[in-house]
């Protein structure tokens, strides 16, 4: 036994369970002195929980919902929305790049036109001078036939001769009897006949040539003038001018 006073109480421990769920039911404890918490102050209907002992994720606020309506509207509006500016941009590029175009195609048509009167113009030039070369030959071909010498082999080369002058468009002029043209004949010879009215060429000495609307060549010719040259035409008021 103690040798302890009878007097001295022996200490007591005290243990306090601040545990609030009941570990044999499971029910959440109320605490002495406390009431179950009212529905309206903010728990749930039902609980018993007291005044801050909500969990700790319903104390935050609460999450906001998207709004897909809104949401949907906005892209829908956002698509409606003409682009006016990348749109005007193309338009004008657009517009730019079809005048350049056009410029461009307007260019290279007045390129091929020019190349094309250029290439008529070369070869035109070509024959015209390999013709002239052949004139002098034909000059001695006309001699030979008028002397009766275009026979025989002579006479097979002077026909491919002319028939050269034939594929290359050229063809002579002047016979007795045409009109006078100072630019077509070349007069050497002049005399009078009150057999023509206008002035005549009544002698060819030498032929001309041309090609098309192109004289290669004039012709040399005797021109013979009317004795009594035509008379002036009145004049509207009726009167002769005087000579």
């Amino acid at each position: 036994m103690s040798d302890r006073p009878q007097d001295e109480e022996t200490p007591r421990v005290v243990i306090n369970d601040k545990r609030r769920i009941d570990p044999t039911s499971g029910q959440v404890r109320v605490p002495t002195g406390g009431s179950v918490e009212d529905p309206s102050a903010g728990a749930q209907p039902g609980s018993t929980v007291t005044p801050g002992e909500q969990m700790s994720e319903q104390t935050g606020p609460a999450p906001e919902v998207d709004q897909p309506d809104a949401v949907t509207a906005e892209v829908f509006d956002a698509a409606d929305a003409p682009a006016d500016g990348p749109a005007d941009e193309a338009a004008r590029q657009l517009a730019e790049r079809t005048e350049d175009l056009q410029r461009v195609t307007a260019e290279y048509a007045n390129y091929r036109r020019r190349v094309d009167r250029d290439r008529v113009a070369v070869v035109d030039q070509a024959a015209e001078r390999f013709a002239g070369q052949l004139i002098p030959v034909v000059d001695d071909i006309e001699r030979a036939r008028e002397h009766g010498d275009l026979t025989g082999a002579f006479k097979v080369v002077a026909d491919r001769v002319l028939g050269l002058l034939d594929g290359l468009g050229v063809t002579t002029f002047g016979t007795p009897g045409d009109p006078f043209d100072p630019a077509l004949h070349e007069a050497v010879l002049h005399d009078s006949s009150a057999d023509v009215a206008v002035p005549t060429a009544t002698t060819v000495l030498r032929p001309g040539f041309r090609r098309g609307d192109r004289v290669l060549r004039t012709a040399m010719v005797g021109v013979t003038d009317p004795e009594q040259p035509a008379a002036p035409a009145p004049d509207a008021a009726g009167e002769t001018p005087a000579g």
